[in-house]
């Protein structure tokens, strides 16, 4: 129910805001607004003003601007409050206006929360460079090694490691192009990116099982407790001593230790410790366990304080840059997704329905902080404003197409064309939505038990 209800609150302001911007182009170019609808189905309040019913229907999901005469059919007799009696290319302005106002609603929240007290991963925005490479693991036989700095991945140059990871989650079970820079040289070489599950399940984990570990602090391991009688401890390791290198190689994460530790299975190991502005060395054995899955893995029976990250007030300026990039980002990975689904080099289950937004949604507003149910309705935006430029019949692109083509023939499409045209595209839109639909409960967990 919470989940429901966060999706209801959600999707509301996206197609109020989608369509305010129809709304208020409409109003601006004296098209007349019969009704400003949240929500379909039977009218359960509202008021009438100015011509115009603004009103709340039954079902919550979605929302609606009716124009005069925007329905194929309806006469455009000598009122100028008609749709049709107006130049094309206020039309177009007044269907482009609805996807504009997505992305300035996405524009605006990511400029106020850049400029509020806003932390983040400083790894996953800065350069890919690398922590410890496993020789377990698949990218080790490229040659890239501990601190090299990856300056190409596929199509992108000067990755961020959130650009490789949410690159790489697009194109599963393909040979990419990959160069890093290695004691000063530029390597060029090719990775086959091998993934066994489904390319939706792809996440960074996933990526750490390649053996794309990034660096995730400059600053070493600390201890933040210690497991009674672990080896650690025993070995006289103490909270808040922090763990310059392992074996001489500077480790900067767990995710990296981890794997340098199955590397060498229960080899002792020698830990430069940093206590008390003293350097110290210490002996420690690591101690097998068992993981889920049936995996041993070996611990050093201490954990470690997470990464403190970066702390962002940053000015209006530098906001408006900052969510420029963010905007611009996110409506490059949208198009990257189409383009691959056109190409075939991902697959349609890749896409989320209104199920997997609200768990999205749910996953974001169960996050530590706001920032992270911010960034997922800004991005929610920008996907909606770009689905719903998509040149297809009913949606906005599809209009502005339309509207195009009447303009460089100089003629109106007859009725009969256009209601032709829009109930193909309405049963299309239909077969697309049960398919994402059936994509969302495929991917709920007790579907998932179910198949095991």
């Amino acid at each position: 129910m919470t989940m429901l209800l966060q999706l209801i609150l959600v999707l509301g302001l996206m197609v109020l805001v989608h369509e305010f911007g129809h709304f208020a182009a409409a109003k601006l170019f004296g098209v007349r607004v019969e009704s400003f609808a949240f929500g379909f189905g039977r009218r359960l309040a509202g008021i009438r003003h100015g011509g115009t019913d603004y009103r709340i229907n039954l079902l919550p999901f979605g929302g609606y601007v009716k124009m005069a005469g925007e329905l194929p059919g309806q006469g455009n007799s000598g009122d100028p409050g008609n749709l049709n009696n107006h130049p094309r290319w206020q039309r177009v302005i007044i269907t482009l206006a609805g996807p504009i106002a997505n992305f300035i609603l996405a524009f605006c929240l990511m400029t106020c929360a850049f400029m509020l007290h806003t932390q983040v991963d400083p790894y996953s925005s800065g350069p890919a460079v690398t922590d410890y490479i496993s020789r377990s693991t698949p990218i080790a036989a490229t040659g890239l090694r501990t601190g090299d700095t990856i300056s190409h991945f596929d199509t992108i140059d000067n990755p961020t490691w959130e650009d490789i990871f949410n690159h790489a989650s697009l194109i599963p079970n393909r040979t990419v192009l990959l160069s890093f820079i290695q004691d000063g040289r530029r390597m060029d070489t090719t990775f086959y990116l091998s993934f066994a599950g489904h390319p939706e399940d792809f996440n960074v984990q996933s990526a750490l099982e390649l053996g794309l570990v990034p660096r995730m602090q400059s600053e070493p391991i600390e201890v933040e407790s210690l497991i009674a009688g672990g080896s650690s401890q025993r070995a006289g390791l103490l909270k808040n001593d922090q763990i310059v290198s392992v074996n001489r190689l500077p480790i900067r994460s767990m995710p990296a230790l981890f794997w340098y530790l199955r590397d060498h299975s229960s080899e002792p190991v020698s830990l430069t410790v940093l206590r008390n502005k003293q350097h110290l060395n210490l002996q420690v054995t690591p101690q097998a366990s068992t993981l889920g899955d049936g995996l041993i893995c070996y611990q050093l029976g201490f954990t470690a304080r997470g990464s403190r990250g970066e702390f962002q007030h940053l000015a209006f300026a530098s906001s408006l840059a900052a969510s420029y990039q963010f905007s611009r980002k996110n409506s490059l990975l949208v198009v990257d997704v189409l383009t691959k689904l056109l190409e075939r080099q991902t697959s349609v289950k890749n896409l989320s329905g209104p199920i997997g937004i609200g768990q999205a949604v749910h996953h974001a507003a169960a996050a530590p902080g706001w920032l992270p149910l911010i960034a997922t309705i800004a991005t929610i935006s920008i996907n909606l404003g770009i689905f719903n430029l998509l040149p297809f019949p009913i949606l906005d692109g599809g209009m502005i197409f339309l509207l195009i083509v009447e303009g460089t023939f100089q003629r109106d499409l007859s009725v009969q064309v256009k209601k032709q045209i829009y109930h193909a595209a309405f049963v299309c839109i239909v077969l697309f939505a049960v398919m994402v639909i059936f994509n969302d409960i495929t991917k709920l967990p007790f579907v998932l038990k179910l198949k095991s």
